[in-house]
């Protein structure tokens, strides 16, 4: 791929570049997806006004990767509730993801393809040397701010109802303590 350490990441601004980093604007992105039998491009900015979880995972037709997948397509009406529009996105083609959907079944969200691995690369998940992603979850605001992620190996699955704890604590716009959890006192005004 030739990217370098000097490189920079780029939000979409012209004076945007700088790298990734929460409470900045997140990389924009680019990207042909797959969504119940239709192929379309997805920008970041079309989630303007929502909240968007950018979901990455390592690859199609793998034993991890489903399971997850599921459970996010399972939680949907979770992420409707608080306005969040979850993205799966995997360096696979989408004809890749149109034949794993024959196998998995149709998700509640579309799975975008990075063969370019540009954006794995802009949210510093691509693993350079097997040209795949690790597990990234990113959320970002409705303004196109990141306001959190986390990334880890490709052999552990996330915890999704953790986004959606999230998303519900940044909504609240207060002081969240430890655990806290939708319907708990918060710690008052930020």
């Amino acid at each position: 791929m030739g990217y370098s350490d000097s490189d920079e990441n780029c939000c979409g601004g012209e004076d945007c570049c700088q790298k990734l980093q929460i409470g900045h604007p997140a990389p924009n992105f680019k990207m042909e997806g797959y969504f119940k039998g239709e192929k379309k491009h997805y920008h970041l900015e079309d989630f303007k006004g929502k909240w968007t979880v950018l979901f990455f995972y390592p690859l199609d037709f793998t034993f991890v990767c489903p399971t997850e997948l599921i459970e996010l397509s399972k939680k949907h009406k979770d992420f409707e509730e608080v306005n969040a529009q979850v993205l799966g996105v995997s360096v696979d083609s989408v004809y890749s993801h149109e034949a794993w959907a024959k196998d998995i079944g149709d998700l509640n969200y579309p799975l975008l393809s990075d063969m370019t691995k540009q954006v794995s690369y802009d949210y510093n998940v691509l693993i350079e040397e097997e040209g795949i992603s690790l597990r990234g979850a990113f959320i970002i605001d409705p303004e196109g701010v990141l306001k959190a992620y986390m990334v880890n190996d490709i052999t552990i699955g996330r915890n999704i109802d953790e986004l959606v704890r999230l998303i519900k604590a940044f909504q609240t716009g207060d002081l969240c303590p430890v655990g806290w959890n939708a319907g708990d006192k918060t710690l008052g005004k930020a």
